[in-house]
């Protein structure tokens, strides 16, 4: 398997749902926005040190695993990206290391994050986030970064990761041994594209199995719904979902923003006229425009300099 895509093939539901085959068909053809002729892949390095928790007090055999991509002139602003694929697989590629060397190219640290699968565990994929937000700002003065800017960006099922991540946090444990675990795992800042939102009836069934397992209590229903979870202290956001995405209705970006509005945050949903989910395979005007719109919000917002919002891309293929 080519390294520029890690993912274990997710095992498709017992109903054969048009979301489910384009959520595998975007995992088969997640490597595109990766060539060849591109330069190796930084280091990837394991996220926990020692085994890594479930959430329930046991451990896991299994780790999660994260690569940094250093711009050549960094601005001090870190993404940790989380890639999508249904809670059953990982695209890495597109929505992972791709996504980092665009970044890179605006002068933004971008953290490619390889959660573990979560398999009904429903608390696994989140204390990898957490985990990821905190290692940022733990290596912060290492890496170049400004505590106060490092964000989260997730993609379909890694879009409510993210979005998970933005409205369960914490501010660290300041009497914890590792230093990692003494940092806030709240993120700055949240960019969503064509995320799952709601574990409820306008989700997407798959990544609800994968992450829930197949007959979850209400409670957890609600505790993994992001939109019923946003507070004051949630981050600001930026959305961009298609109008004519079948996998994942247009309703769970809505209702985020709707949620983040409610309380006073502020946020921007790009409603985008068409792209379907993946946005036409990555790529076109749909796929520029959420890009262009997310680097111009992030300018406003003071997380990164304008001059890096407007910096075009070295490598038109890497935009």
């Amino acid at each position: 398997m080519p390294r520029s895509l890690w993912f274990a093939a997710p095992r498709p539901p017992r109903y054969a749902s048009f979301s489910s085959l384009l959520l595998l068909l975007l995992l088969v053809t997640s490597s595109g926005l990766l060539r060849a002729d591109d330069p190796p892949l930084p280091p990837r390095l394991a996220l926990w040190q020692g085994a890594a928790p479930v959430g329930d007090g046991t451990t896991d055999s299994k780790n999660a695993f994260f690569t940094v991509h250093k711009p050549a002139k960094p601005n001090g602003t870190a993404i940790v990206l989380c890639p999508g694929g249904g809670y059953g697989g990982l695209v890495t590629g597109a929505e992972g290391h791709g996504i980092a060397r665009w970044l890179g190219k605006h002068g933004i640290t971008g953290i490619t994050l390889e959660y573990r699968l979560p398999a009904g565990r429903s608390q696994v994929p989140l204390l990898d986030a957490q985990r990821a937000l905190r290692t940022a700002r733990a290596h912060a003065a290492e890496w170049g970064l400004r505590k106060d800017r490092i964000g989260i960006l997730g993609f379909s099922a890694g879009g409510h990761l993210a979005a998970s991540a933005s409205t369960l946090f914490d501010s660290g444990d300041s009497k914890a041994a590792d230093p990692v675990a003494r940092e806030s795992s709240r993120p700055d800042f949240t960019l969503l594209v064509y995320p799952v939102i709601s574990m409820g009836p306008v989700g997407h069934g798959g990544s609800r199995a994968n992450l829930l397992g197949a007959n979850p209590a209400s409670a957890l229903i609600e505790r993994f719904s992001a939109e019923k979870q946003v507070s004051k202290l949630t981050p600001p956001a930026y959305v961009a979902h298609a109008i004519d995405d079948r996998a994942v209705p247009i309703q769970n970006a809505r209702l985020y923003v709707a949620a983040l509005k409610a309380h006073q945050v502020p946020a921007h949903l790009l409603e985008l006229p068409s792209g379907d989910h993946g946005l036409n395979g990555y790529q076109g005007p749909m796929w520029d425009a959420w890009q262009t719109g997310s680097l111009a919000w992030l300018a406003e917002r003071g997380f990164i300099p304008a001059a890096d919002a407007n910096r075009p891309p070295a490598d038109p293929a890497a935009k």
